[in-house]
Formats: C-alpha cells, structure tokens, sequence
C-alpha cells in the first residue's frame, strides 16, 4: 500500500471515530450505578457502564462502535426487542478505550460535564482504588450522584444521605471530621 493510500484510510479512520461521537453524543450514555451486594466490603459498590441503543436496524452504527473500541457487546434492549444496546462494562475497557476516546473526539460534548465525573470515578477506581476506602467510596458515589443532572431517565433509589449512612454504619472514623 503507498503513502497516499495508507493516509487515505487513516482519514477514513478518523472521520469515522468522529461520525461515532456525533452518533454518541446523542445515542450515547455514560453512568456509574450504584449497587447492593453482600460480599462486598461496604454492602455496595459502583458500577461504571457506557452505552448506547439503537433499533435493530441500525445495527451497523452499533457494530462500528464495537470495532472502534475493540469490546463491548450488542444485545437486545430489556422488554423491547427492537431496540438494541451496545454495552462496555469491563472497567479495565472503559478506563483504556472509552476515556481516551470521549478525550479526543468528544471535548465539544453537552456531555462534557457527565464525562468529566465519570472519568474521575473510573481513574480513582483503576488508579488509586479509592472504592476500597469509606471516605474514597463516599467520594466517588457523591461524585456518581452529581452525574446527568438534567437526565430525562429513572431516579436513583436511594438518597445520597441513605447510601452515605449504610456504608458509615458502625464505623468511627479515626479522625473527627469525614470530607465528602
């Protein structure tokens, strides 16, 4: 392949990851949920999730992303077989795919600020493991809480307060205050 044909491509390459932020930008979400589950330290954990639907018979935008982030899975939408979600849960995916890619070829998003949590909340969790801590997991789901402010979709279950206070039960801090 010459020089010109390989430049070629890569420019196909590149307006193609920027078709996938213009159809992500409204398709597209990026939510941190927060869970119950026993066998965890505090009772509850996050769960991070990009993801975007589509009816089936655009399952090509969603193979695109697919290819373009190298993971993921397609699968029908939950009570309507017609729509179909394209998911990354893997962490590890999220932290060295979807956050590289919302930095490129995504800083002009409305989602911008959303992002901007959820990076924080992914980093924290891959880097410094902040979800181990109280005050670390404290801080990432008050962080979780502030994501998708003006979001048409479902509320969360619990308050803030609630979830705060199940993971403080009997815990005395070791220091007088506790930063949120």
């Amino acid at each position: 392949m010459t020089a010109v044909n390989q430049q070629e491509r890569l420019l196909i390459t590149h307006e193609l990851k920027y078709y996938l932020a213009g159809f992500i930008e409204g398709e597209g979400s990026l939510t941190v949920s927060i869970k119950e589950h026993p066998t965890t330290k505090y009772g509850m954990h996050l769960d991070p999730e990009f993801f975007l639907y589509q009816h089936k018979a655009g399952i090509k935008l969603l193979q695109l992303a697919q290819e373009v982030f190298g993971t993921g899975r397609i699968f029908p939408k939950h009570g309507s077989e017609n729509v179909l979600v394209f998911s990354i849960t893997s962490r590890r995916s999220l932290y060295e795919k979807v956050i590289p890619f919302f930095e490129k070829y995504m800083i002009f998003s409305a989602k911008w600020e959303t992002f901007i949590k959820f990076r924080e909340i992914v980093k924290a969790m891959e880097e410094t493991k902040d979800h181990h801590t109280k005050n670390g997991l404290i801080r990432l789901f008050t962080l979780a809480y502030q994501m998708n402010p003006y979001s048409k979709g479902k509320e969360r279950k619990r308050s803030l307060q609630e979830v705060i206070d199940r993971i403080l039960r009997d815990y005395t801090p070791e220091s007088p205050s506790l930063e949120i």
